[in-house]
């Protein structure tokens, strides 16, 4: 297949490469000029492109010639705004919809559940009402009202992607964490690359939760990570109150696919 990845970053980046391993054509985007002459030296037609929220440049487009889209922006709300991320989406999919694209993969997140004490299922949130971050789900319901994507949109939410220099350590060092029993919501990369891939060939549509497999807490997590890098371990409190949580269920993507992770327990993540 011939596929564009918009975002060739922290993620986008190496899934491409495991793209082009399997001998696919992979055409993709980055914001960072100075990346380009890297991407193109692995084999990735890569360009630039902004959305600001408009695509930008506004021509040529490369990236429209594929069989398949893949979307791995991040949203930047604290920088421009809750809006500004389903606006990008909005004017993306407005370019596509008059392309030669037959699928998209939305590479969407895990934050758009509540905490509410329970396991949570993809068909938890279908509403805006009913998601924690309405944003996002904004961003993913703008595909399926294309109607010439319906039903060609699969949604991907990903836990919190981890590994390589990805570490809970790295980011919880000597702070005072009071969250300390809740369960961690994670995937490997690695993991997350190998489920799109398999996603991708398989053809499967609809919404799918991309988390390990286990839920150590954040406590376990936290000091592992943290006494395996040699980083000052953080000072766990018991909470005024008790910090609701949440456990996302992988079941649905691993029974569609027989996908096996490779990185199930976050504690193995370093």
């Amino acid at each position: 297949m011939k596929i564009s990845i918009i975002g060739l970053g922290w993620l986008g980046f190496p899934l491409a490469q495991a793209l082009l391993e399997r001998g696919h054509t992979v055409c993709g985007t980055t914001t960072t000029p100075d990346k380009l002459p890297a991407l193109q030296a692995a084999g990735i037609d890569a360009h630039l492109l902004r959305l600001t929220p408009k695509p930008e440049p506004d021509a040529p487009r490369p990236w429209l010639d594929a069989d398949v889209l893949i979307v791995t922006i991040p949203p930047k709300a604290s920088q421009f705004g809750a809006a500004f991320y389903p606006q990008q989406i909005a004017h993306l999919a407005e370019a596509v919809s008059s392309s030669a694209i037959k699928r998209v993969i939305h590479i969407s997140s895990t934050s758009v559940y509540p905490e509410q004490n329970r396991v949570m299922v993809e068909d938890d949130v279908l509403t805006v009402a009913q998601s924690a971050a309405p944003a996002l789900l904004q961003a993913e319901r703008i595909w399926r009202r294309v109607s010439s994507y319906q039903p060609h949109a699969t949604i991907l939410r990903c836990g919190g992607l981890m590994g390589y220099d990805r570490l809970p350590g790295r980011y919880m060092a000597g702070k005072t964490v009071d969250s300390g029993a809740s369960p961690v919501n994670y995937i490997h990369r690695d993991d997350a690359i190998g489920l799109i891939v398999v996603v991708l060939e398989k053809r499967l549509l609809g919404t799918y939760n991309l988390v390990a497999p286990e839920h150590p807490t954040r406590h376990e997590v936290y000091q592992t990570s943290c006494a395996r890098l040699g980083f000052a371990l953080p000072a766990f409190v018991e909470p005024v109150t008790p910090i609701p949580f949440k456990v996302i269920d992988s079941k649905r993507v691993t029974e569609s696919t027989a996908y096996t992770f490779l990185y199930p327990d976050p504690l193995t993540f370093v």
